[in-house]
């Protein structure tokens, strides 16, 4: 166990392993959440399950040897739903390009990981810029959950409206978001996926959906996804911020979340020259995502859900590794994926979408400039209403660059910003 330096982290095999199972238990969800979402695109459900299940193995297994850090890895709630939603039905990009799309951007990703950029990039952009992405994204995500639980339905003179509560799956989809909101309220670890699994046996005991015959079985093949990527289609001058955008949000998401952890866990601190821990954990992150796409999934991240796995002593890759052993198990479980009902999973989106959202919080309104202001608004309403994440960040530094310019405050643009905006300027030049 030298390869992990457990004593120099002040820890040993019995909490490592302890410490990877809570990580798992709070991370299993996104197995079956996934297959629900990339399913909504077209790719075959059975195939993206086990897709899901390798990658995060793979992804947490090498974030674990290479960088020596409890990080585990799986596909990120919110690009994947973008994934879905916004690219593939909103933009009716066919999903093979999308994938191409994933890779190009994870490719990006692996070479930036070597550079300088990651920190020019987000010293580049102001914090509350990068808090306001955050929760427009938050509020994406929960606006698609509400809308696919049938909570919210289409509405031709207001164009959305209340669902219609009467009908059972709506009920049950209402009973799953409260208790996830209940289970993690009360910090229960594990609450999503007890959440889903309450509410998958009130669905079969009602027969709002089918009980499963069987509950394990060999894994799917994902010979209908793999490989099926198309890079060509996704090397187009008009898809060029959409993969900016996976690069951005995938770049945020990775260094906000390492930030929030090693935090709490001493890790990833800048004043330690000899610390490496946080270059190679992006380095695995990036290089995830690309493998990631090959296999047939969306963007591939670090997830948050780690810092349970160190609030119980996790301190080195063995926790990654453990966590990697244990997600082994969701191989095999694609009959009780597939028994769970849609309005079991979707819950999780709106849960995870409000998460998001309170970063908004951490913005002093009273204290920030318009051009801040308006440009966080902007973010946030926009992504939810034209169904994506990149019109809402072009439209946000759009507006706020041009604030910043007509009140000569020059000061506040840097190189990074405005390179950020002649890209979101393309938006909307090249749309159509």
């Amino acid at each position: 166990m030298n390869l992990f330096k457990l004593k120099e982290h002040n820890s040993d095999v019995k909490t490592e392993f302890t410490a990877g199972f809570t990580t798992f238990l709070t991370m299993m969800y996104i197995v079956p959440v996934n297959g629900f979402i990339l399913r909504d695109a077209g790719l075959p459900m059975d195939a993206v399950i086990t897709a899901t299940a390798l990658i995060t193995i793979l992804a947490t297994l090498f974030s674990g040897l290479w960088a020596n850090t409890p990080i585990a890895m799986s596909v990120g709630m919110g690009l994947n739903a973008y994934f879905s939603y916004g690219l593939v039905l909103g933009m009716k990009i066919p999903w093979q390009t999308a994938l191409g799309i994933v890779f190009l951007s994870g490719l990006l990703f692996i070479l930036l990981s070597f550079t300088n950029f990651r920190v020019w990039i987000i010293t580049s952009i102001p914090m509350n810029l990068r808090r306001a992405i955050s929760a427009g994204i938050g509020t994406f995500i929960a606006f698609i959950g509400l809308k696919q639980m049938g909570m919210i339905s289409p509405d031709k003179v207001t164009f959305v409206k209340l669902g219609d509560f009467s009908e059972p799956n709506v009920l049950l989809g209402a009973l799953g978001l409260v208790l996830c909101f209940v289970f993690y309220a009360y910090r229960l670890k594990g609450a999503f996926v007890f959440a889903i699994v309450i509410t998958s046996i009130v669905a079969w005991i009602l027969g709002i959906s089918p009980i499963p015959h069987e509950f394990v079985s060999a894994p799917s093949s994902i010979s209908p996804i793999f490989f099926k990527l198309d890079i060509i289609s996704a090397l187009s001058l008009s898809l060029l911020p959409v993969v900016i955008t996976f690069l951005i949000t995938d770049m945020f998401d990775t260094v906000g979340t390492l930030t929030g952890i090693g935090a709490r866990a001493n890790m990833f601190q800048d004043g330690n020259k000899n610390d490496k821990s946080l270059q190679k954990t992006l380095e695995a992150d990036a290089i995830a995502t690309a493998a990631g796409s090959l296999l047939g999934v969306s963007t591939t991240t670090a997830f948050v859900e780690s810092a349970s796995g160190v609030e119980e002593g996790g301190r080195t890759g063995l926790t990654a590794v453990f966590t990697a052993m244990f997600f082994v198990t969701t191989l095999f479980m694609l009959p009780i994926f597939k028994s769970i009902p849609s309005n079991a999973i979707y819950p999780v989106l709106v849960v995870v979408g409000v998460l998001m959202f309170t970063e908004l919080g951490k913005i002093n309104f009273e204290q920030t400039d318009l051009a801040t202001s308006a440009a966080a608004f902007f973010m946030v309403i926009l992504m939810p209403l034209t169904y994506s994440i990149t019109n809402g960040i072009s439209a946000g530094f759009l507006i706020y660059t041009l604030i910043k310019l007509t009140k000569r405050e020059f000061s506040d643009l840097n190189v990074g910003i405005i390179t950020i905006t002649l890209i979101s300027l393309l938006v909307f030049i090249l749309r159509g």
